[in-house]
């Protein structure tokens, strides 16, 4: 039985087997036999459900029904009734057969009510049980009331393990209403007490973290997720839960665009949900593989699709829809939609959308997105780019309201996926016109600002003190620290990257509703930008049709410039890249550095008479503000040729530009100088010269707390220590200071940001982007917690090269020369080895 409730179905019904077996061999009859029986028989029941099918489930309970009928009057007989149709009613929900289990459950629970007094157990299992199967059905106020009810029974009553299992569900019913912080929280409270009192549920909650994930559109965590609960729940035997993992993990390769692996994972768990006789669920799995399918076919803009892939799509909205399963099927429609606009079958497309409901309030996003979508693509194939536009506009609109109730920043950049194609159709539609005049080109810009970089435009919220958190986060710095001792030694490290990597995930995890965002600014229309600006010239990059073009910003005037081929460029930006990463070291021979030089100038060459060239013209000395798109944020744009020695300030949008620009640099100057690094601390102390008044943290003194602490309200911060950026965790992006590592996560705890902030290390101006150009990494983090402008490097940085370029930046910024200024004339003296940016305000 312990087993069975650690939900481990597969050694469980082993047991019960054996335990049936001997029962058979004892020689006992009576009323404590037939009692014992029907209660190994029930608990087979669930078992069996899971890991053969519910009807396997439903024959055993059949049986333990017999069973039961033999014993006297009296109250086993009675409790046994009930128990045997509440796991009844239970195995009818796992099996997709969710309106006969609820009216079961409807019958069951007036005499549960009254007639079983086992310190509320039984009520308190079947009330989380009924709840999910009204969450199944769309109705989140009755699964919450049921749950409220019998979060208060299990406290009450010291169960603590169905407290976990209510716990967890209360997770799935804040999901359904779209509150994914809410259940997060929910889910790892869960998590906590199973980690306790019993790990057997844990996969079953790192799935639903996964699907919460995945609403929020971070597809890589949802991955990661369901990559570690999937061996778990194989060896459990839960084959429900794995089928379901599986239709997760496909959902989570669409996302990423690895089609090939979403076919994989939905085809193996449609076969598995078909051997259990699911048919709802092995319908859910048919859709997912046929819009991995799709979803390959729609990426290139212009491949046909033949006629059987729509046809597939129409026949299985009719089969969803005869399930009641009403999202589902409109969700196929939509892509039967999308399809026959390929094929210019337009009647029979307009006739599908027609048949598509309007969305209910526990519709998913992503749904909703779609839908918008269809009706943009319908418009534009009709001719009618107004209303296209006005679908795109209320799409984003809606999407920004999700976005708005998200908690941690990784939640609120991870939405912008959903309305990805969305916002690429209307540029597509701005584009044409701006192309032709400067309204439509200011028009554009307009457009621009709808789609990208979104979660600048939020402020942090206050931090929710949590003690698990703060644990998790000491004990990375430690392991860290602990891992380049190690190494340093000639020791192995495996075992402690492991546990780092383990750590990093439950600090994840907890991030996500400890660290929230909220009260977001509204967009910036284009007359604020341009006022904002004054003699500034804005450049806005964008990329359409395989070609890269920028919008020009420039004392009032909107225009619109087609640079060169997209895909030349940005190859030719990471072969920069690499050379000025293997120009770094400091003591580099000579024949090798040359030629290394050789390299990195003629590509930056290239890349300057396909960017900036033309544009640099017109600047004179005004400085320059550019709102790269992702491929180009670690583009070091003071090494191009034209831009040498002038001001650039890279900003994520115009929005979050004119958000910092307006902030000023007021309060006391930070320096702090880690350790490892040849000459810091000797070059902080030099920084005394021009700083006399700063405050100096620097060696033994260079902790993560103190350095952390030292920077709230400071007016600007000098940072001297290794960085590593973390590209698939880029809030985990580090510094690393006496006692480990200073996470960019950790900075988002502060109340008050320092206003500007150098970072003279490696690569900590590097950004993970997500969809929407939403740039994540040390520098971003501390850009989108309130600080004005971050100086960094986009490669590695030579220790004496380094020194030298943030020696000449600091006296022209005490002068009061602006960091975008200051920073170009520092490395215009050596902009191949001086590889900063100025993101910001500048």
């Amino acid at each position: 039985m312990a087993v069975a409730s650690d939900l481990r179905p597969r050694p469980a019904a082993r047991l019960l087997r054996q335990a049936l077996t001997w029962l058979a061999r004892a020689r006992t009859d009576g009323p404590a036999r037939w009692e014992l029986e029907a209660r190994i028989l029930i608990s087979l029941a669930s078992a069996d459900a899971e890991v053969i099918s519910a009807e396997a489930g439903l024959v055993h309970l059949e049986a333990a029904e017999k069973v039961r009928l033999r014993l006297p009057e009296g109250e086993p007989r009675k409790v046994l009734r009930l128990t045997v149709r509440l796991q009844r009613a239970l195995v009818l929900a796992r099996a997709g057969r969710w309106e006969e289990s609820l009216a079961l459950f409807e019958t069951i629970f007036p005499a549960l009510e009254v007639e079983v007094d086992d310190n509320g157990f039984l009520l308190t299992r079947n009330l989380n049980n009924r709840a999910m199967v009204h969450l199944q059905l769309n109705n989140p106020e009755a699964a919450y009331a049921d749950l409220r009810r019998a979060l208060g029974l299990a406290i009450e009553n010291g169960h603590t393990l169905l407290e976990a299992k209510v716990r967890h569900n209360l997770g799935d019913c804040a999901q359904l209403i779209g509150d994914v912080p809410q259940a997060l929280h929910h889910y790892e409270e869960a998590a906590r007490i199973f980690a306790v009192v019993g790990s057997g549920p844990l996969p079953g909650v790192r799935l639903d973290q996964a699907r919460a994930l995945l609403s929020a559109g971070l597809s890589e965590e949802a991955s990661r997720h369901l990559d570690e609960a999937l061996p778990q729940l194989r060896s459990a035997g839960s084959i429900q839960q794995v089928a379901e993992a599986e239709v997760a993990r496909a959902a989570a390769a669409i996302l990423e665009h690895d089609y090939p692996l979403a076919r994989k994972f939905a085809s193996a768990a449609r076969r598995r949900f078909l051997r259990r006789g699911n048919a709802r669920w092995a319908e859910i799995a048919a859709l997912t593989r046929l819009r991995a399918e799709a979803s390959e076919i729609l990426a290139e803009e212009r491949a046909k699709p033949g006629p059987r892939l729509p046809g597939e799509f129409a026949k299985l909205a009719e089969r969803l829809n005869e399930l009641g399963m009403r999202d589902e099927a409109a969700v196929a429609r939509m892509f039967a939609v999308r399809l026959s606009l390929r094929r210019d079958q337009v009647d029979i497309a307009a006739r599908l959308l027609a048949q598509v409901p309007k969305p209910r309030q526990t519709t998913p996003i992503d749904h909703r997105m779609l839908l918008r979508l269809c009706r943009a693509e319908l418009a534009v194939a009709t001719e009618r780019p107004r209303s296209a536009l006005a679908q795109a506009r209320a799409g984003l609109r809606e999407l920004g309201a999700i976005r708005d109730r998200m908690g941690g920043l990784d939640l609120v950049c991870g939405t912008a996926v959903h309305g990805e194609e969305l916002g690429k159709l209307a540029l597509q539609l701005v584009l044409r016109r701006a192309r032709r005049n400067a309204q439509g080109a200011k028009r554009m810009f307009a457009w621009l600002e709808r789609t990208r970089a979104q979660v600048y435009r939020y402020e942090p919220l206050p931090v929710i003190e949590d003690p698990v958190l703060a644990k998790h986060i000491t004990e990375m710095r430690h392991v860290q620290r602990t891992i380049q001792r190690t190494r340093l030694e000639g020791e192995p490290v495996k075992a402690l990257e492991q546990r780092y990597a383990t750590l990093q995930q439950e600090a994840s995890r907890l991030g996500w509703y400890t660290s929230q965002w909220g009260k977001p600014r509204p967009v910036c229309t284009p007359d604020e930008v341009v006022e904002q600006l004054g003699e500034r010239v804005l450049v806005s990059l964008v990329g359409y049709n395989g070609q890269l073009y920028s919008l020009v910003v420039d004392r009032g005037a909107f225009r619109l410039l087609k640079l060169g081929p997209l895909a030349e460029i940005v190859e030719t930006a990471k072969q920069l890249h690499a050379d000025l990463d293997a120009l770094a070291p400091d003591h580099l021979p000579v024949p090798l550095a040359e030629t290394v030089a050789a390299s990195a100038r003629r590509r930056a060459d290239k890349l300057d008479g396909l960017i900036s060239a033309s544009l640099a013209k017109t600047l004179g000395d005004r400085e320059l503000v550019i709102v790269p798109i992702g491929q180009l944020y670690a583009l070091p744009w003071g090494a191009l040729p034209s831009l040498r020695g002038h001001p650039v300030t890279i900003a994520p949008s115009a929005t979050a530009w004119v958000t910092a620009s307006s902030r000023s640099a007021r309060g006391p100057v930070l320096l702090a100088g880690g350790p490892g690094v040849p000459g810091a601390v000797g070059e902080v102390r030099k920084l005394r010269d021009v700083y006399p008044a700063a405050r100096l943290v620097d060696g033994a003194n260079a902790t993560s707390g103190t350095v952390l602490a030292a920077l709230e309200g400071t007016g600007m911060a000098h940072l001297v220590a290794h960085g590593a950026h973390e590209p698939a965790n880029a809030l985990f992006s580090r510094l690393e200071l006496v006692d480990g590592p200073l996470f960019a996560h950790e900075t988002t705890r502060l109340t008050r940001p320092p206003e500007r902030v150098v970072l003279a290390s490696c690569e900590l101006a590097m950004s993970h982007i997500r969809p929407g150009e939403e740039a994540l990494g040390f520098a971003g983090t501390l850009l989108a917690s309130g600080s004005s402008t971050v100086i960094g490097a986009v490669a590695r940085v030579g220790d004496r090269a380094a020194a030298d370029a943030m020696a000449d930046l600091h006296r022209r910024l005490a002068s009061g020369t602006s960091p975008a200024l200051a920073l170009a004339e520092a490395t215009a003296v050596d902009p191949l080895r001086r590889p900063f940016l100025c993101l910001g305000a500048g």
